[in-house]
Order: C-alpha cells, then structure tokens, then sequence
C-alpha cells in the first residue's frame, strides 16, 4: 500500500504540542491525520510534501521529551469549537424554514379562519416526537419564475408535510396538504412526494391518514417537460392501497379536484362541518362556463354528508384528529391493552331489560342501548347523516374493535331504504376488509316498498347488499331487538337468520315473513271482507293478528329452530364477549 504526504507536514525541528498533527497522509483518496505524541520532540523529518511513501516506511526521526509539560492535562479531549460548524449551521438555517414561526403572517391568516396548520393538526394526530417527515426540503418547481431563495421560504416542502409516524405506539404514513402554500396546490414535488409514501405504505402494509385541503393541480409549475400531467401514477397507487392498508380522510376548509378526489378513496372520509369539498372548484367551474360560485357554495359538507359522501362530521380539526386517531386502532383490528382505560368498562347491563317497550309497537330510541352495549365512549357512529333508519357505528367490546349494525325504529320504522342498503353495503365491505367482527342489532320491518321508493333505483342498492353479507367471512352475530320481518330483517342478519355465528333475539322479538299486521289483511281478506266495516271487522283482524304475533314470537321461533336462542337483555354484553373473543 503506498501514501502520498500532503503540504501539510509540520516544519522540521520544531517541538510538537500535544494533538498537534505531525502529517497528513492521503490514500484512496481520503485523508489521515496522525496526532503528536504527548512527550514528543521532532528531530528530522524523512520524507516531504508531496513524496509518495509505503506502509512502513520511517518517516521522520524523534526523541522523547526528558519531562512532559508540567501544565499537561491527562488524556486527550474534542477540540475546542468556536460555533456551530458550517455545514450544520447550514442545514438548521434551512430547516428553520420549515416550522410554521418562519411564515408568521401567513399562520396568522389560517388562525383566523378557524382552522390549524399541517404541522399542527399532524403533532395533535401522531404520537409527539414520532414524526419522521420524509422531503421536508422540496419547494415548488417554480425556478423560472421566481428566486431559489423566494421558493424556499414561502413554498416549503411544496405544500404536503409528509413521512412516517406512529398513533398509539403503531407505525403510518402521514399526508397533510398545506393550504397555506400555494393554495395547497398540487405541484411536480409535491407529487412525487406524496408517490413516495405512497410505495413506503404499499411496500410496508401501513395504514395512511390523509389530511386533504387545496385547490387541485398546479398549473404555474415551470421546471419540468410536462404539459397536462394526466401521466402521474399519485391517483392510481392511491387507490390501489384500498383493502390493503386502512385508509382515513380528513377534510378542513376548501378541499377541490385532486385533492378531493383523494379523499374519495379513503375508507373513512371525516370532516368538520365548515369543509366545502368538491371535484371541481369555483375557478374550474367558471372556466367550464358553468357560472360563478362562492367556494361555499360548493359542496358544502352537511350537504355530502346528507348525500352519504361524508362518514363523520366534526365540529373542528381537533375533534377530526382525536377521532381519526381512534378509528385508527378500530380500522386495524387492534384490542387495546387490558391496562388502558376504560377497557371492558361499560355501564349497568340491567339496563336493558325495559331498554324495548312492552308495547309492541311503540317507539324507542336505539342510541342509549349501544351506549350501555358497548365498551364506555368508544362508539363512534358513522354515516349518521343519511340513510338514518340504520345505524353503523365503530365500537369495542371488552376492548375489541366491533362493528355494529343496528335499526333505528324512529325513522321509517327502521325499514331499509336505498340509501339505507348502500350504507350498509358499503359498511359491510369495510369491515370485511379491515377483518371486523359484526354486531347486529335488528327491529327491522322488512324493505321500504312503495312507487317512490321504488323510483329511488333502490333494486340495485338491495342486490348489492345482499352481495356483500355474502361475501362476508368475518365473525357476525345477530340479536333481534323486536321485530324481524321478511327480507330486509335477512339483510341484517347476513342474509339468513342461519348465516351469523350466532343468531339470538331478546323476549320482546317477534317474527314474520312480512310485517303481521299485513300478513293478517292479505292472508284474510276474503274473511275480513265478508263481514261489515265497523267493530266486528275489527275485533276478527285484531284476534288473527294476536295469532299472528303468539306464532311468532322469540320463544316459538327459538323452538322451532329457526334462532339460536333467547337470551336476557342484560346477558347480551356477555354473549357477544364470549362468542367474539375478549382482549
């Protein structure tokens, strides 16, 4: 091995301090230092700048010192720094750039809005100290039109924060747009960020909160050879990622064209109730020569959420980020640990008992049942805005993420209209996906029927129902509350009251191919008919039916094999324990 000695070397003759370097030796293209002695004296020097020499050539002569310097520290410490070093002071100048005290104004006007920054709705969603941001340095591509350093104050990380993090001690990949740069535009960088994390999520299987606001694509991008764009593969992988990994949307303010298009694909769209979200801005609608709207104006989201675009509305970015971060750990399947709080905690099951009216065909209200059901304040209704005879709701039960299924019999009497069906399907899907266990809680008088509802193309919402209680394979159990009648209480019920791991009723359920009191006018009719209108008629229609509803009640049914059992309202909690498993 040869050396090459570098100008470097120390004068000849004079006495080295301690740490001074004698000589810089380069190989390979690296330097070596080699330090002084502490008690060494230089005599001569064998070799100079420049030689090339090999390894264990001599390369000076040198004698100790009779005593080392009185004033000498015992060992050898780091070298004395006058500051920062340059390239480091470089790089925490670059990254000052990127907190949100570098664009004060600019923070100021969101706050004024209402609403947080990317950077503060991601430290309240993750885990603190667990965001590791992936492209941090990216500004826009916009070096022909404006100066490099312009770019990076006011464009930093392109408008999207993103990079790994972690909810509840487990790993995900984060997107934030950032509506404070660039309208939260959609730019080359951007992009290729966001495609990025993209194949990290895919590669890893981790789940991807989405936290998306902005105007769409980037038209005054300048540094790139493109002219439409339609070539990125963000949308696609995005989409691909759908039944792999959860995926969880949260919308804030003004969320248009790509960026809504995004959170299309998530498997959970949140958002807070001054969002407006929209395929389409007001700009592209004007350019479309459809009119001028108010970015209000523009899908509003009550609007969506009455429409059954919308999961969960939220009064602000807070609540979106407290309830992303526990539908997080419901979409994974995850039990909490038996030391966290409020597991297996859940109010008094005796509750139950009076929770169904004695009579028969009075109203109730389904949400303090699911209150008492299920594990204290983890219940989270979802899709509440429409198709509001049916309830779908994230839970836990003794810890573990339920989903749960019940009628609402205070809107059309908990029969299933078609945007009823399309909610469950799509709940059904979900669940399947995520490997959720289902609860079914039914009082269901079969299906909407009717011209109108018939008109509402609710055919095909049914059979996609029914399509996707077929193909579920996870755990269901279903409980009928009262009623369960003809073809939609089979719906429920994963379309036969055979088809759950379990298929129990309370005492107060009772039966039917139809609802009964229908059943007693079609099946008697030529009976009822034959005698006059008045008391008569009806004291025959009220005996028939009381036959009716003795032949099908829960104690009959469950005789007949038809149900698993009836069971104690007050033991349901613990049914659904032992056949669901428990943390």
């Amino acid at each position: 091995m040869t050396a090459q000695v570098l100008a470097c070397l120390a004068a000849a003759g004079q006495a080295l301090a301690k740490g001074q370097p004698l000589l810089v030796l380069e190989a390979m293209k690296m330097e070596h230092e080699l330090p002084a002695p502490a008690d060494l004296e230089l005599l001569e020097w064998l070799v100079a700048a420049g030689d090339w020499v090999r390894e264990g050539e001599p390369l000076l002569r040198w004698r100790a010192q009779a005593q080392p310097a009185a004033t000498e520290a015992a060992g050898v410490g780091a070298p004395a720094m006058a500051g920062p070093r340059a390239d480091l002071q470089a790089w925490r100048e670059r990254e000052a750039l990127l907190a949100d005290a570098a664009r004060p104004e600019a923070i100021a006007r969101r706050h004024a809005q209402g609403l947080r920054s990317a950077r503060e709705n991601l430290a309240a969603l993750c885990d603190p100290g667990s965001l590791r941001e992936y492209g941090g340095l990216a500004f826009a591509a916009q070096t022909a039109r404006r100066p490099v350093h312009e770019l990076r104050a006011q464009t930093p990380a392109d408008g999207i924060v993103t990079g790994l993090a972690e909810v509840q001690g487990r790993p995900l990949v984060v997107l934030a747009y950032d509506a404070t740069v660039l309208a939260g535009t959609q730019g080359l960088r951007n992009h290729q960020k966001t495609d990025r994390m993209l194949q990290i999520a895919a590669e890893r299987r981790l789940p991807v909160v989405l936290f998306a606001e902005g105007g769409g694509g980037r038209p005054g991008d300048t540094d790139m050879p493109v002219v439409a764009g339609l070539h990125v593969p963000t949308f696609a992988s995005f989409a691909r990622l759908a039944g792999q990994v959860p995926l969880i949307g949260i919308a804030a303010g003004r969320c248009f064209a790509g960026n809504a298009a995004l959170l299309a694909c998530c498997d959970l769209l949140l958002a807070t109730r001054g969002a407006n979200i929209g395929l389409g801005g007001p700009a592209m609608i004007e350019g479309g020569g459809l009119g001028r709207y108010a970015p209000e104006q523009v899908g509003p989201a009550p609007q969506l959420a009455a429409a059954g675009a919308l999961d969960l509305l939220v009064a602000d970015e807070a609540e979106a980020a407290a309830c992303a971060r526990q539908l997080l750990g419901w979409l994974q399947g995850r039990a909490l640990p038996a030391q966290a709080a409020q597991v297996g905690e859940a109010a008094d099951q005796l509750a139950l008992r009076a929770a169904v009216p004695e009579n028969r065909v009075r109203g109730y209200a389904i949400r303090p049942i699911l209150e008492t059901l299920f594990d204290r304040a983890s219940l989270i209704e979802l899709g509440a805005g429409h198709g509001a005879s049916l309830r779908t709701a994230a839970a836990r039960l003794d810890g573990r993420p339920v989903g749960v299924i019940a009628s609402d019999c205070s809107q059309l009497g908990g029969a299933l209209d078609g945007a009823a069906a399309r909610k469950l399907a799509r709940f059904l899907r979900l669940c399947q996906r995520q490997g959720l266990p289902l609860v079914a809680l039914i009082d269901c008088p079969g299906f909407m029927v009717g011209p109108e509802a018939e008109a509402s193309g609710q055919l095909r919402d049914v059979g996609e129902l029914f399509q996707a209680a077929a193909a579920l394979d996870v755990p269901l159990v279903s409980v009928v509350l009262r009623r369960a009648y003809g073809l939609g209480a089979m719906a429920l019920a994963g379309g036969s009251l055979h088809r759950p791991l379990a298929s129990l009723a309370w005492p107060s359920a009772e039966f039917g191919a139809m609802g009964l009191e229908g059943a007693v006018r079609l099946g008697y009719r030529k009976e009822l008919q034959a005698l006059p209108e008045g008391a008569e008629r009806e004291a025959l229609f009220e005996r028939l039916l009381a036959q009716q509803v003795e032949r099908g009640r829960a104690l009959h049914m469950a005789e007949m094999l038809e149900i698993d059992a009836v069971i104690d309202p007050a033991e349901t909690r613990a049914w659904l324990s032992q056949l669901l498993g428990k943390t």
